[in-house]
């Protein structure tokens, strides 16, 4: 949402005319620091990330240019195959592809840099159950 403020009111470079007519130079970097700061002013107010408020900031950057690519790269994809939306099953909206596009990237990259920076482990509800099946069955044969 932010993209498309900044492109509307300061675009004038577009990134890739040929993929997309309306993203902007000037809204790619609006966004990026605007969704930055709420990000820090997010984390400052609230406390509900495992981040230092500069390091909210920094994600917050990140995912930013993220979606950013990600909605131009299913741009350039629609283009590539001739498709000009991805749907109707939502009505009045370009598909339900078109909707969550920039999450493509976003999501991914929020996930392993998260993952990275937390040093977060992933745990399977399962993994108790295994971990106790593989020491009952080794008890027994040792």
């Amino acid at each position: 949402m932010l993209h498309f403020v900044w492109d509307r009111l300061f675009g004038r470079h577009l990134i890739a005319p040929a993929v997309n007519a309306t993203k902007t130079w000037e809204g790619l970097i609006g966004a990026a620091c605007c969704t930055s700061l709420v990000g820090m002013l997010i984390e400052i107010a609230l406390g509900v990330t495992p981040f230092t408020w500069y390091g909210a900031g920094f994600m917050a950057l990140i995912i930013s240019a993220m979606a950013s690519s990600g909605s131009m790269t299913m741009s350039a994809i629609k283009r590539d195959r001739g498709v000009k939306e991805y749907g109707t099953l939502v009505l009045g909206h370009a598909g339900v592809l078109d909707r969550i596009d920039s999450l493509c990237f976003a999501a991914p990259i929020f996930f392993h840099l998260t993952r990275f920076f937390t040093n977060a482990e992933i745990r399977l509800n399962t993994a108790p159950i295994v971990n106790d099946t593989v020491a009952s069955v080794s008890s027994m044969v040792f």
